[in-house]
């Protein structure tokens, strides 16, 4: 039997609260990995986040604004691991989930960053930033699916997994799973 409000409501609630904390570890570790960078390169605090979140919520600038850098740096981590929580309860897990929600993790910074004016597209910027800023994302997304990963196999192997298992390999003669199975919390 699925939970109160089908199935989905039972997945998105796991994901919810699993996808804030594996997000918000993904941010712990790749601030960690930041500081670590820029005690190498002596490269400075970014202002981007606080100046993004200035511009959403309407307030005025504050270049440099610790406090807002971190809310806006936090908050957007634990908010997108949810995303890739959703992705682990479904059956997508791995380095291969964690590669795809890289990419979803930049394509968010790309989005707020651009729509508010603050950034510009990422084919503009000088190479060795680029490439600073990609490394660091994709120690957030590896880190935020090891967590995300962890706390959904407590749950299961999730829908996707399950219809792989039905028949190892991609194979076009497979058709969907009986919803019933699809629906297992646990399996």
């Amino acid at each position: 039997m699925p939970p109160a409000g089908g199935y989905a409501a039972g997945v998105l609630k796991r994901a919810m609260w699993q996808g804030l904390v594996a997000g918000l570890a993904g941010a712990v570790v790749m601030t960690a990995a930041e500081k670590v960078e820029q005690r190498l390169t002596g490269r400075p605090d970014s202002s981007v986040p606080g100046r993004v979140l200035s511009r959403l919520a309407g307030l005025p600038d504050e270049p440099g604004s610790r406090r807002r850098n971190l809310a806006m740096h936090y908050g957007q981590g634990a908010l997108t691991g949810v995303l890739r929580s959703v992705m682990a309860q479904s059956g997508l897990r791995g380095p291969w989930a964690s590669g795809m929600f890289t990419v979803t993790r930049l394509t968010t910074d790309q989005i707020l960053e651009n729509a508010t004016g603050v950034g510009a597209p990422p084919q503009t910027w000088p190479r060795r930033e680029l490439v600073v800023d990609v490394l660091h994302k994709a120690v957030y997304g590896f880190a935020t699916g090891a967590v995300a990963d962890a706390l959904a196999a407590r749950d299961g192997t999730g829908p996707g997994r399950r219809h792989a298992q039905m028949r190892p390999g991609r194979r076009s003669d497979v058709g969907p799973l009986p919803r019933q199975v699809a629906r297992a919390a646990r399996s």
